[in-house]
């Protein structure tokens, strides 16, 4: 038909380069789909109670059903593939946890390494976590490593030098 010649011309003619330099909107949404892993639409059945829940819970923390709902189902998965881990809210935005204490799992992981990769030694630095309890953070890293170790580089950019020039009021005064 007559759209198919036109859907054939548009397919055969390459695209032409811009010659105007890319603004800040193009490379700031350029950045931000490169960020962005592929999506896939999936339509699913939701309960009504289920539905409102998420969608309620989304307002209140100003997200979209969408951003929120993908955000429920990776840490359903986390915590199914990783089980003793669960999920809180913090300053720096959702992070990983030894369910039932508080603890985040960066934390474990670092003492780990710092020990040498000594089982014992971890344990014996959180005597308020079981053993199952450290082997569950140890295992969600082998699970999710970039994720902990992105947390890991951010904390040990935080020297002693950048607490005094940037958080002033953190550092204890002389006397």
């Amino acid at each position: 038909g007559p759209g198919e010649a036109r859907r054939g011309a548009l397919r055969s003619e390459p695209p032409r380069p811009s010659r105007d330099p890319p603004s800040v909107y193009d490379v700031h949404m350029c950045a931000r789909s490169a960020r962005r892993p592929p999506t896939a639409a999936r339509g699913i059945r939701l309960p009504a109670a289920l539905d409102e829940a998420i969608l309620a819970e989304a307002e209140r923390r100003g997200r979209s059903f969408s951003g929120l709902a993908t955000e429920l189902l990776d840490e359903a998965l986390r915590q199914r593939r990783a089980p003793g881990i669960a999920f809180v809210d913090g300053a720096a935005g959702r992070r990983a946890i030894v369910a039932g204490s508080g603890v985040d799992v960066w934390e474990v992981v670092l003492t780990w390494k710092e020990t040498g990769f000594a089982l014992s030694e971890t344990l014996a630095a959180y005597p308020t976590l079981s053993e199952s309890q450290v082997r569950s953070a140890l295992g969600y890293y082998r699970l999710y490593p970039a994720e902990i170790d992105e947390r890991l580089a951010r904390e040990a950019a935080w020297t002693e030098e950048r607490v005094r020039r940037e958080l002033p009021y953190a550092t204890p005064r002389e006397p």
